[in-house]
């Protein structure tokens, strides 16, 4: 029993050695991420004290130790404000179908681009459908709406030519087509970014690999299908469950420039609802209140998410 217990203390000091040995071994690595450990904890961690204004009613200019403590009085004002439940079904609502298609679209653009043998004309498309990834969401609003306008919008021009419409419609004033709306933009802005790391995934994938199915006979969708998506299955459970727990905080650039008073019904948000009733009042507790809901939701989303594919596909994140 003493031999026994010696030699789990002796192993425990040469785990100890071992991890300041490696440490030792690696300091100008560990001195290297110092810097981004520092900017995670400043702008990510520290911040959070601020959450502390969601149970005060804040009032700007006073200390801490003189601000009001009002407890949950800002959540059962959130909760019981028939406006947040509109805000919160529009978010969900776009988070949805922006996690369909912005998840979909950028794994067929890469399986579709993979495929593609000339070199030249290969990069030439990936360079063409991730620029738009640099471009402000100020412009492509822009873009948008000026397509979609009914003076001389190309889209409008293009159904009255088919024949598909008789008089231009008003796409910018249909409160139903606003989720549609905002949700095409962001895939056309972000496709060809998000497909980077899928085609990164791909080139992963040994060619001997390919090269022994087409021995067995396998046609290039079945290699697909076979090879290609088990292949990067890692990769896109890791994104899927990332983009889980974003689910709700979607920003509001996309909503804020796209929308317009005839649309408000279906183009207010959980941030943009926090900018107007929260800081745009002058309401800093409700606003907190607001934000602090979005982010817990989103780690149960997140930690939800990571659950269930731990349990089901054995990836994970944490």
């Amino acid at each position: 029993m003493e031999a026994a217990t010696t030699t789990g203390k002796m192993t425990r000091r040469e785990r100890t050695v071992r991890f300041f040995r490696t440490a030792l071994r690696n300091r100008w690595l560990y001195a290297m991420s110092l810097p981004f450990v520092v900017w995670v904890f400043v702008f990510s961690y520290l911040p959070l004290w601020g959450w502390t204004m969601a149970f005060q009613r804040y009032r700007p200019g006073r200390p801490f130790s003189e601000q009001e403590w009002v407890g949950l009085d800002h959540f059962r004002a959130l909760f019981q404000d028939a406006l947040f439940y509109q805000v919160l079904r529009n978010t969900l609502a776009m988070s949805m179908m922006g996690l369909v298609a912005g998840f979909v679209v950028p794994i067929f653009f890469a399986l579709m681009l993979n495929e593609v043998r000339q070199m030249l004309y290969k990069r030439f498309v990936q360079t063409v459908s991730y620029l738009p990834h640099f471009v402000s969401w100020v412009v492509v609003a822009g873009i948008v709406t000026k397509m979609l306008s009914t003076d001389g919008g190309a889209v409008n021009g293009l159904l009255l030519w088919l024949g598909v419409i008789d008089e231009p419609i008003q796409f910018m004033a249909k409160g139903k087509l606003f989720w549609f709306i905002v949700t095409l933009a962001d895939v056309w802005k972000e496709t060809g970014w998000n497909a980077i790391i899928y085609l990164a995934a791909i080139a992963g994938i040994g060619p001997e690999l390919y090269e022994a199915a087409r021995v067995d006979g396998a046609n290039r969708i079945q290699q697909i299908w076979h090879i290609t998506l088990p292949g990067i299955r890692t990769t896109i459970i890791i994104l899927l469950i990332m983009s889980i727990g974003h689910l709700i905080s979607i920003g509001f650039e996309k909503q804020f420039l796209l929308g317009n008073n005839l649309v408000r019904e279906y183009s207010q948000v959980l941030d943009l609802y926090a900018l107007n009733y929260g800081l745009g009042m002058g309401r800093f507790s409700f606003g907190t209140a607001i934000n602090m809901f979005n982010s817990v939701v989103s780690i149960l989303l997140l930690i939800t998410a990571n659950g269930i594919f731990k349990r089901v596909t054995r990836e994970s994140i944490m």
